[in-house]
């Protein structure tokens, strides 16, 4: 039976054999520059990633008014992205460079449990804050205690170990195993046992039913709801409207298109390594060893490990309060001047939300949900 001479966590390939000797042999030169390459991008997914989301939580930690609801996930999602990049995208460009397992048994067990963990915290957490604009779009005339930033932290952190706990399954079944291959013995780090075929069969759709179809369907459900609800209180609003009343239209807007814009990103980066995790598992047999399937094995990761690192930018890209935070930041300065809120999710003007159907404000300010703008 064949193995991956490196460490076969999802979303490793349960079958290839991971070395450039098996590759089609390029020349010394080619060869250099092709592992040097490979270097370069997975150093540069960690640096910007680093940076971003180092900026980000900075940027929570340094103010108390920037702890609302939306922020907290966010600051959990950061935190989940530094998790990966720090442990399990380095280990993977190491495996570039060395033919067999190098890290030993307890790397073998804990890197993809790491690697999975952050998975579920990105996904789960995307899945939270679909729920929690659907909330704000869809009722906005819930009543937001003063205690619904300690209730979203229990979340965050009720996330973080259902996310751990999912992954436990992988310390206990990756183990590190000796391959003979054409007269070779070398050291490999394999995510299942090498004698039950089911077990990557299995192991695979699981992976792709909980970290990405079934999360996804539920974000769909909740932005079906709230793009429904969006097109309804556009023709349902009265010709003439407060300026007031439009901000807060245009505030629920932009704060649902950043949340779909992480789910689009997240879902970009890891379906093609999911689709290509599940057709090794079904052939764990058959060993392509042709340059075109490394290729793509590799954009695939690249790609994945990539995600890690785009929602700082995106929220760089959606959000002008969120640009000048982070600009300042960089800079190393204090701000200029002090906002009446300095979430770069909150208002400069932090305002009661009113209904966005044809519910008119409530006279005493109450039974309204306070929401939020970039």
């Amino acid at each position: 039976m064949d193995a991956t001479p490196g460490n076969s966590s999802f979303p490793e390939d349960p079958a290839e054999l991971d070395k450039f000797a098996d590759e089609p042999e390029p020349d010394g030169g080619t060869d250099l520059v092709m592992r040097y390459v490979i270097l370069s991008a997975y150093v540069v997914i960690i640096t910007v990633g680093l940076l971003g989301n180092i900026t980000l939580v900075k940027i929570f930690i340094s103010n108390s008014a920037m702890r609302s609801v939306p922020n907290i996930f966010i600051s959990s999602l950061a935190a989940g992205d530094l998790l990966l990049l720090v442990t399990c995208v380095p280990v993977d460009a190491f495996r570039y460079f060395f033919e067999e397992w190098i890290f030993g048994t307890v790397a073998c067990k804990l890197i993809p449990v790491i690697q999975l963990t952050s998975v579920g915290v990105s996904v789960f957490t995307l899945t939270a804050l679909s729920a929690d604009r659907y909330k704000a779009i869809v009722n906005p005339m819930d009543i937001q205690t003063s205690s619904a930033v300690l209730w979203t932290c229990l979340k965050a952190v009720s996330i973080w170990l259902v996310s751990v706990l999912l992954a436990v399954p992988e310390a206990i079944f990756s183990q590190v195993v000796h391959i003979q291959d054409k007269n070779v013995t070398f050291t490999a780090c394999v995510p299942y046992p090498l004698s039950n075929e089911m077990h990557p069969k299995i192991h695979s759709v699981l992976i792709f039913l909980v970290y990405f179809l079934i999360p996804l369907g539920i974000i769909s459900v909740y932005y079906y709801h709230i793009a429904r609800t969006l097109i309804k209180s556009a023709h349902d609003m009265p010709g003439e409207i407060s300026e007031h009343s439009k901000r807060q239209m245009e505030t629920r807007k932009r704060l649902a298109k950043i949340v779909l814009v992480f789910v689009g990103l997240f879902a970009l980066c890891w379906f093609p390594n999911h689709v290509l995790y599940m057709y090794r598992s079904f052939n764990y047999r058959h060993i392509d060893s042709s340059l075109s399937h490394f290729i793509i094995t590799l954009l695939a990761r690249v790609l994945s490990f990539s995600s890690s690192c785009v929602n700082p930018f995106a929220l760089y890209m959606l959000s002008e309060s969120f640009r000048r935070h982070f600009n300042s930041q960089l800079r190393c300065q204090r701000k200029p001047y002090h906002e009446r809120n300095a979430s770069f999710l909150q208002s400069t003007s932090a305002v009661r939300m009113t209904s966005i159907k044809k519910n008119p404000p409530a006279a005493n300010g109450h039974g309204t949900r306070q929401e939020v703008s970039l």
